[in-house]
């Protein structure tokens, strides 16, 4: 199938590794040009470079964390400049740290809702104007499938990270009529660092070992298996491509199973 990404100009957030990195990739070998975004300005040339050896397209890196209100509007006026416009978004962030509810103070929470809400919201609203000029304008919010089946010791981003399918569930129904389209996909278990660190904080906490949480994550999987980023990639860069040009609003979850509800 062809996707119809030839030439589409996408910034990626997040995108120096992990499943960020993954749909970086995909998109890059569609043939996207590409403005990817990450804290670490050492990694985050490597993977520029590394993604655009591979696929032979343009990656352009911007440093910046986009936790800090001041950053999404940097990102997006470099991105616009660097590419010349853009039609395909990817909001993205790492995911707050783990813990009980009484674990955290108020300081914590807010600088979760900074990280995993409000990024995707001050991404989104610097994009729009850009957007609105693009003929196959799409947005994707990375979330969690913890929005749909919560997990202990997750309070934040089981609560923070519903919030932003909100967003994007609103944003779908505003602007639809535009032609600028909204998904959020939700994950579960992928082989990413931020899958390996909350199983060592399991490990740590219950006094098992990284190698028996990771079966324990496998098993939670009807294919037996925790799943590769390339995998989750796929199906993110569907969502984002024309191909997908009758689908939005959707609530996408890639977890092999493991979400057991109906809805």
């Amino acid at each position: 199938m062809d996707l119809m990404l030839k030439d589409k100009r996408a910034l990626v957030a997040g995108a120096s590794r992990g499943l960020g990195h993954a749909l970086a990739l995909g998109l890059a070998r569609e043939g996207c040009r590409l403005a990817i975004n990450g804290r670490d300005g050492s990694r985050l040339k490597a993977a520029a470079e590394n993604i655009s050896a591979e696929s032979g397209v343009q990656v352009v890196g911007l440093a910046g964390d986009v936790s800090d209100a001041s950053v999404p509007g940097r990102l997006i006026d470099a991105a616009v400049e660097a590419l010349g416009g853009l039609d395909l978004l990817v909001t993205n962030a790492g995911g707050p740290p783990a813990g009980a509810f009484e674990s955290f103070d108020e300081p914590a929470w807010q600088k979760a809702i900074d990280l995993s809400l409000m990024s995707h919201v001050r991404l989104i609203r610097a994009a729009l104007p850009h957007l609105r000029r693009s003929q196959a304008a799409s947005v994707l919010t990375m979330t969690s499938y913890t929005a749909k089946q919560p997990m202990l010791n997750l309070v934040l981003s089981n609560s923070i990270r519903l919030a932003t399918i909100g967003l994007t569930k609103s944003l779908a129904l505003e602007l639809g009529a535009e032609g600028i389209r909204f998904n959020s996909i939700l994950p579960a278990t992928v082989d990413t660092d931020r899958v390996r660190e909350l199983a060592q904080f399991r490990a740590d906490r219950d006094k098992t070992s990284l190698l028996e949480e990771q079966a324990k994550d496998a098993q939670k999987s009807v294919l037996g298996r925790i799943g590769r980023p390339e995998e989750f990639a796929n199906v993110a860069v569907f969502l984002l491509s024309p191909a997908a040009s009758y689908v939005t609003g959707m609530m996408m979850v890639v977890d092999g199973g493991q979400y057991k509800g109906m809805m």
